[in-house]
């Protein structure tokens, strides 16, 4: 399977990459505005992954070209990004593809960070309405600390959530999730429920800040 991660020169881009790349066989496609910019980051995964004792191969593209070679397209931008990355793919990605989107809308004052949904209701909701009819989208990956997910030398022990109205989209990126070494990925229901997905992440981030030793929080479901 290849899997596109398109603003995957960002934090959440670069650790699921980086994740995928050691605990998969998938092909990883780094995906940016500036091609330059992906074919060098992809670059520096590669010798991040060699550094741990793993040769891969990964590739970069601008965003177009990486969506137009993938099975699964994650949306690894800020939320106030995502819809104008969609229709630039809009032509590029075909019935059978899988778009996934890990972003929240989120604003911050004096108090912290505030949960702030799109009129949409959810980013991944915004997502579904801008992308191209047949197209499935799945929300996922929202409440992880992209840092640790980058660091691969930290075992992982977490869930992650995934809403989607498409089954086989959702069971794709289940499956996805569940390869990642140390990361579980729970069905949550439907798009309609991406929302109280979404909510928790400025909540982590909150505690994050609050808290001593609680900078790369996450979730887990007992």
């Amino acid at each position: 399977m290849r899997i596109a991660l398109l603003g995957g020169t960002g934090d959440i881009g670069q650790a699921l990459a980086l994740r995928w790349a050691r605990d998969t066989g998938h092909e990883i496609l780094v995906g940016s505005r500036d091609p330059e910019k992906a074919r060098t980051k992809a670059g520096e995964y590669e010798t991040e992954l060699d550094s741990v004792g793993v040769e891969r191969d990964v590739k970069g593209f601008a965003n177009e070209m990486a969506a137009d070679r993938a099975d699964v397209v994650v949306l690894a931008v800020p939320a106030f990004h995502v819809r104008d990355l969609v229709e630039s793919i809009a032509d590029r990605i075909e019935d059978a593809d899988v778009l996934v989107s890990p972003a929240v809308g989120m604003d911050r004052d004096d108090e912290g960070f505030h949960y702030k949904p799109p009129k949409a209701g959810s980013v991944t909701q915004l997502v579904a309405d801008a992308a191209p009819e047949g197209v499935p989208v799945v929300g996922a990956f929202h409440n992880l600390s992209a840092d640790r997910l980058a660091n691969l030398d930290v075992e992982l022990d977490l869930d992650t959530l995934v809403v989607g109205d498409d089954e086989d989209a959702v069971e794709t990126v289940v499956q996805l999730g569940d390869q990642i070494e140390g990361l579980r990925a729970l069905k949550a229901g439907g798009i309609a429920n991406a929302a109280e997905v979404e909510s928790m992440t400025p909540l982590l981030i909150n505690l994050a800040v609050e808290n001593d030793g609680m900078h790369d929080v996450g979730v887990k479901f007992e």
